[in-house]
């Protein structure tokens, strides 16, 4: 009876989905009614029949069920690798391989959504990420992801300073800062919101009498409408205000690098090779040096130092007070038969800026990496002057998304490198700002907006309760020390704990990004809504573990190790 209901249809639907370093892919495919009978049908079929009629199936061989179940599940799984696939066109391809001359070492993708420097027209006078050309070393300036995080910590914490917090009916939390520089005669202030932190100084000597709390944040921002503060007497409010502030900040980074031979332009060619050139060797000797992960003691960038599950080697070094760990595709374990080689795309893919070198003048097709964390792209080409010297030398080529906005140092005209030092100083620099500028992209940017929000509300909360909790208010129920929070003795409350989860999972939540989640077998997606806008960017309450989908518990982050 079922089955004839489904022949009887004109349409049938078949769902695949899979989640991994692709995100999430739902796709339903329309067949002719007419569509023979499948091994998936006759399964089926006999599961909804009656006991009666399933008597041949069960009197089958063991080998025989065996054979028919490992059918059912290839036929069923078989093209699903394949069905994400989006294959280069063959016949640009076959063009490329034949031109002669120069290839461009980034060609943009054909719908756009990334930006290419230098551009492969010259009809412009100055390159996207600066407004003039050099190879200027002393211009080669680390960027602050949050140049204001260190105030507090700078200005106040050895000072004698009160806070303030507050609920704004249109900004929410307020966490409020005011220190009197008496030698200076000078009143610093930071206002901690949602969007941001405000700092200003103001002279002293502007004000008849010490200004309120309401007055100085007003001050700072003509949008507050709170009518009163109150006073953070909690004896520990420096130390959680500190982690508030800095905790976008971080000494450590991680890049992938992957291997782009002659003639390909795939994903999965790029991520398929194993062998290194000695051109490419050279190359990572002059990014850092090889290290043995096995019980590797610095920055490990998500990669395993005690059993050996992400290969044995891995390039690392320490660049001005920073420490950068590379995810080198060709040290990264290989699968056989897995053309995805997730593997290797789980940590290359959830990097945010990743290096390719070329060995042959096969354009990188900005889009060719299908990941929702990988945004910008440094391209490197060893190649060989053709004047009268020969001289082997290094060019240069930046691709990101449009949204990420501009950052130096600024791309020599013409982009060639013939100093390894200068290469290293100029890449390495490039990689680290790269990733800070992406951070404003649109989804990076909303990500932690959200972030932000739920750790303010926690410390706002935290800090008001603790205080009266201080001033002898019984009536407030006891809050859970902080056990595992380093550095914090007992007492530092939940805000430790959320800050912590916040920090480890964030970079988790595939939701903010757009991404379907997996629940019991089907893909749910959140609907939009007006608040929403596009996609889940409401957090919902603490705590905040609650950010990430519990599939993605054993991927690699872009901030696992903060």
């Amino acid at each position: 009876m079922e089955r004839e209901k489904r022949n009887d249809m004109s349409f049938s639907r078949k769902r695949s989905f899979t989640f991994g370093a692709y995100g999430g892919v739902d796709r339903f495919t329309c067949e002719d009614e007419t569509r023979p009978e499948s091994a998936e049908d006759n399964t089926l079929d006999i599961l909804n029949s009656p006991a009666s009629d399933r008597k041949p199936f069960l009197s089958a061989s063991s080998s025989q069920r065996d054979t028919e179940l490992f059918e059912i599940i290839e036929k069923l799984q078989g093209s699903r690798i394949d069905e994400q696939r989006c294959e280069f066109p063959l016949p640009l391809k076959s063009q490329l391989v034949t031109i002669g001359g120069d290839l461009p070492l980034i060609l943009p993708p054909k719908l756009g959504g990334y930006w290419v420097d230098p551009p492969l027209e010259r009809l412009v006078d100055v390159s996207p990420t600066s407004s003039h050309y050099g190879l200027d070393p002393e211009s080669y300036d680390i960027m602050e992801r949050d140049a204001e995080a260190k105030i507090y910590h700078k200005f106040f914490r050895s000072r004698y300073h009160h806070s303030f917090t507050a609920v704004d009916p249109s900004l929410g939390p307020l966490v409020l800062s005011v220190c009197l520089e008496e030698e200076e005669s000078k009143l610093r202030v930071i206002l901690r919101m949602k969007e941001c932190s405000l700092h200003g100084v103001f002279s002293v000597s502007l004000f008849p009498n010490i200004p309120s709390a309401v007055e100085l944040a007003k001050m700072l921002c003509d949008r507050v409408t709170v009518s009163k503060f109150e006073v953070v007497s909690y004896l520990k409010a420096p130390e959680l205000m500190t982690a508030f502030d800095e905790h976008r900040v971080s000494p450590n980074f991680k890049f992938g690098i992957l291997y782009q031979k002659y003639g390909q332009f795939t994903e999965e060619d790029i991520l398929s090779n194993n062998e290194e050139s000695e051109e490419f060797k050279e190359l990572l000797s002059i990014l850092g040096e090889t290290i043995q992960l096995q019980g590797f003691s610095s920055f490990r960038g998500g990669l395993d130092v005690c059993h050996g599950q992400t290969g044995s080697e891995a390039i690392f070094t320490s660049f001005h007070g920073r420490e950068i760990m590379f995810h080198v595709a060709t040290k990264l374990p290989f699968t056989e038969g897995d053309p995805q080689q997730l593997q290797r795309k789980r940590h290359i893919g959830n990097d945010i800026v990743a290096l390719v070198y070329q060995d042959g003048q096969t354009p990188f097709l900005s889009d060719v990496i299908k990941s929702h964390f990988l945004h910008c792209f440094l391209v490197v080409r060893r190649i060989q002057r053709a004047d009268e010297t020969g001289e082997t030398v290094y060019q240069v080529s930046i691709t990101a998304r449009e949204d990420v906005p501009p950052f130096g140092p600024v791309l020599p005209d013409p982009p060639i490198f013939t100093d390894r030092s200068l290469l290293r100083e100029f890449l390495l620099t490039k990689l680290i700002n790269a990733e800070i500028s992406c951070y404003k992209a649109q989804r990076f940017s909303r990500l932690e907006l959200r972030t932000r929000s739920l750790l303010l509300e926690s410390l706002q909360a935290e800090l008001s309760t603790r205080s009266q909790c201080m001033m002898g208010d019984g009536s407030l129920p006891a809050l859970p020390s902080s056990e595992g929070a380093r550095g914090v003795t007992e007492g530092s409350g939940g805000f430790i704990e959320n800050f912590k989860r916040a920090i480890r999972v964030r970079s988790h939540s595939f939701e903010t990004l757009g991404v379907p989640r997996k629940i019991g077998g089907s893909a749910l997606q959140k609907p939009k809504t007006e608040k929403d806008g596009e996609g889940d960017k409401s957090p919902g309450p603490l705590p905040a573990d609650s950010l990430g989908p519990a599939e993605l518990k054993d991927q690699a982050s872009p901030q696992e190790d903060l």
